[in-house]
């Protein structure tokens, strides 16, 4: 039996249908199949980077300075006579107390002065009450009264003068504190103005620095300050000082901490590392190992933007310690990129790896 042509032609156009809906069946979900994987390798060629979220907080800032121990005060005590030293009765190096007899001269004939003076002055009194009472009886007038009167006060005036004399043959120190130096030994002549010794004051006792001027605008005067010797002891006190004239060489102003020492243990001259608080403000808390330099030199961190994208920061450094750093110039929670940020550039797309 002849199969007819018409039936043959419709068999072919319906193979010819199927054909076309296998084929585009299985080329259609190798296409999609291939975009998904081209998209994932696309996805794992970006640069991948791990990141830690910083938020921000309140912290305190502290300006950090080198600085050193000074006296007080050093005074150079000098004789206001002429003398021999007779006598050093302190002990050089000692602690001696406000008044303390430092150098005692010969007083020679001052002494003398001085016991005329006074027998001189006991006379005018003598006079005096002798004028008063023969003036109430009429027998003397009123100017000879005011005469022996000023006779009187002359003489008092005289005898304070001899005790003065007196007085200074003992050359004593001007505040409590250390003897730190003798310069005139027993038999020695001193004219007025030679010294005697060196004495410093070390309670208080100062720890002084110098202020860059980038911090010099952050501290007040009654900021309270710590202070660390290199032996590890630590002094509490306070801002008592603040230049505002900088030192046309170094371009950095001097600042004065005030520190109780009343052991007077702690010596001049000794190194120390000086925290001064500066108030607080936002901060934020991050491994020492994220900051890096960007290409002008600048310290920041690089971290990643909600995009995905890297972006910097330049940041200060408030505070360092065992957690990490504290620094300034953040602002809000940021995730900071703690491994790869050394191989990434500003505006670059990234794979966040991990985030805690």
């Amino acid at each position: 039996m002849r199969v007819k042509s018409s039936y043959l032609f419709a068999a072919g156009i319906g193979l010819l249908v199927a054909l076309y809906f296998i084929i585009g069946t299985i080329f259609g979900g190798s296409g999609k199949k291939a975009s998904a994987e081209a998209k994932t390798v696309a996805a794992q060629a970006l640069p991948s980077v791990q990141v830690v979220l910083a938020p921000e907080s309140q912290h305190g800032y502290e300006v950090v300075i080198r600085g050193r121990t000074e006296s007080a005060r050093t005074v150079v005590v000098k004789s206001e006579s002429a003398g021999t030293v007779a006598s050093t009765p302190a002990t050089e190096g000692s602690f001696v107390a406000k008044g303390a007899v430092l150098c005692r001269l010969n007083i020679d004939a001052r002494q003398a002065s001085l016991d005329q003076a006074r027998a001189n002055l006991r006379s005018r009194q003598l006079s005096q009450q002798a004028s008063v009472e023969l003036a109430k009886k009429g027998f003397r007038s009123q100017t000879q009264v005011l005469q022996d009167q000023a006779n009187l006060d002359n003489a008092a005036a005289l005898v304070r003068q001899a005790e003065i004399s007196v007085q200074q043959m003992n050359i004593r120190a001007p505040f409590s504190g250390v003897f730190d130096k003798r310069d005139a030994e027993i038999g020695a002549y001193l004219s007025p103005g030679q010294p005697c010794g060196t004495m410093i004051e070390l309670n208080p006792l100062l720890v002084v620095g110098d202020l860059p001027e980038s911090e010099a605008g952050r501290l007040r005067v009654g900021a309270p300050a710590t202070a660390v010797l290199l032996s590890g002891e630590r002094l509490n006190g306070r801002v008592r000082y603040l230049s505002r004239d900088a030192d046309p060489q170094t371009r950095t102003y001097r600042v004065e901490v005030a520190a109780a020492n009343p052991s007077m243990s702690v010596r001049s001259g000794l190194s120390a590392t000086v925290k001064i608080s500066a108030g607080s403000g936002p901060a934020h808390q991050v491994p020492v190992s994220s900051l890096v330099l960007d290409s002008a030199g600048r310290q920041g961190v690089r971290y990643v933007l909600p995009t995905n994208q890297v972006a910097f920061a330049p940041v200060t450094v408030i505070e360092e310690n065992a957690a990490g750093v504290w620094v300034a110039g953040l602002t809000g929670p940021v995730r900071v990129i703690t491994v790869g940020q050394s191989y990434v550039a500003e505006g670059q797309k990234v794979r966040v790896a991990a985030a805690r």
